[in-house]
């Protein structure tokens, strides 16, 4: 196995952790323990310590194919899983354009054929020479049946795919073909393979981490609200198709579905290249280096900042003014920033930023409320969700009800009950609705 993977050009950048690296150089070793022994071969002291190896690696690939909801063929899973996250020159170019005529993809279907020998690779000597069937498990494994939620779906039913594809390829050739379609479809790596990430900052570099289990709502599941959801569909849909698109402030009452909207619509233009990045308030000074990041990749980013506001003694907002607009660098064309806010001027105002009158060290203080409004100024689309009429509340009420299947109460007890709760329950809202439906079915 090892000779293989020296024989790797194009493909050549695996992470150090990379499970294939790890088995291959034990494999190495046991070959080279075998040839200095005298006699050649394998005492039962190198038995049990290469054993004890294997089966820690073993217990690695269990543990990502629990994260990403491998089966069936785990090693398989696993070398698609290696081949969709490898970034380089060959594979970000056939994410933007596919396959194109060159040399280098002489080197790529030469790189594919050891693929496909790594997938059809014949364990069964070292298991007969170690006394183990650990190989035969994980090639013929049968998971537990779990919920979507407990692991990486997204990334699951892509990885799938492409290992059910290769593993049935009859050459170098139509897997050269498999991958690069691959590729060019979903995209690579960390950011082709999951809708959604937030920063991490660990020894200084900033990174994008993926959002494993995001929350799976469409727009229809959000009851009301349908010219301010059409607002959103018509500016994300012009995004997506590269056209000309608003950043976009969703403002109003809380638990009126502002943050739901955002979620949803990422659902909605996944497929279409769409991706969101979380990030938050005190992360506002690295955006300029997310946005160089990800300004260079095919896909479509919305920055999403969830329940933004200022006080009047953060300056924050100075940073993400810049980003929106202002700076000598312009946002790229791949970029936009949805936010969400109760406030419709997302900074706290006082009766003091109305008047010039006052003497505590801001001359000028409308300048300063100015500068503050101008924040809102640069979002080119504002959304408003308010809190529902009394009528549009039953309304929700009503249709939550029946899409959980609540029919043990007559319209009328349903409209009664619905009233008591949201009297103690944080008033009005589309989230009072919700909590009062699932408190109805939780006694069912």
């Amino acid at each position: 196995m090892y000779r293989l993977i020296s024989k790797i050009s194009v493909y050549k950048n695996f992470d150090e952790d990379n499970l294939i690296v790890k088995l291959s150089k034990i494999f190495l070793e046991m070959d080279y323990i075998k040839k200095m022994n005298n006699p050649p071969g394998l005492d039962d002291i190198d038995k049990d310590g290469f054993i004890s190896r294997i089966y820690t690696l073993i217990n690695e690939l269990l543990d990502v194919a629990t994260m990403y909801g491998f089966d069936e063929n785990l090693w398989q899973n696993y070398l698609a899983y290696t081949l969709a996250n490898m970034e380089n020159p060959f594979t970000i170019t056939c994410e933007k354009t596919g396959a194109r005529d060159g040399t280098v993809n002489r080197l790529a279907k030469a790189d594919l054929k050891i693929f496909m020998d790594l997938f059809h690779y014949d364990f069964s000597d070292i298991e007969k020479e170690l006394g183990i069937d650990c190989f035969s498990v994980i090639t013929d494994y049968k998971a537990i049946e779990k919920s979507s939620g407990r692991y990486n779906k997204s990334v699951s039913d892509k990885v799938r795919m492409l290992s059910t594809k290769i593993a049935s390829a009859e050459n170098e050739e139509e897997a050269f073909t498999i991958v690069t379609n691959f590729y060019r479809d979903y995209g690579v790596g960390k950011l082709g393979l999951n809708k959604a990430f937030r920063l991490s900052r660990e020894h200084g570099k900033l990174e994008l981490v993926p959002i494993t289990n995001t929350l799976e709502v469409r727009l229809s599941d959000l009851v009301g609200y349908e010219q301010q959801k059409q607002k959103l569909i018509d500016n994300t849909r012009a995004f997506v198709e590269g056209k000309r698109a608003n950043n976009v402030l969703l403002f109003g009452d809380s638990g009126t579905g502002k943050s739901t909207s955002v979620k949803a619509i990422l659902n909605e233009y996944y497929d279409k290249g769409l991706r969101m990045i979380e990030i938050y308030k005190h992360q506002f000074k690295d955006l300029s280096t997310v946005i160089s990041l990800i300004k260079n990749r095919n896909y479509r980013f919305i920055i999403f900042m969830d329940d933004l506001s200022f006080e009047e003694f953060e300056i924050e907002y100075k940073y993400l003014k810049a980003v929106i607009e202002g700076g000598l660098e312009i946002r790229p064309d791949n970029v936009l920033i949805y936010a969400t806010s109760n406030r419709r001027h997302l900074i706290r105002e006082t009766w003091n930023d109305r008047t010039d009158m006052e003497t505590d060290g801001d001359i000028h203080r409308s300048d300063t409320m100015e500068e503050k409004l101008s924040l809102v100024d640069r979002f080119g689309i504002t959304i408003n969700f308010s809190s529902p009429s009394p009528k549009e509340y039953l309304e929700i009420v009503k249709q939550l009800a029946i899409r959980q299947g609540i029919n043990h109460l007559t319209q009328d007890e349903l409209f009664a009950e619905a009233k008591k709760w949201e009297l103690h329950h944080g008033g009005l809202s589309g989230r009072t609705a919700q909590q009062f439906i699932d408190y109805l079915a939780g006694r069912i």
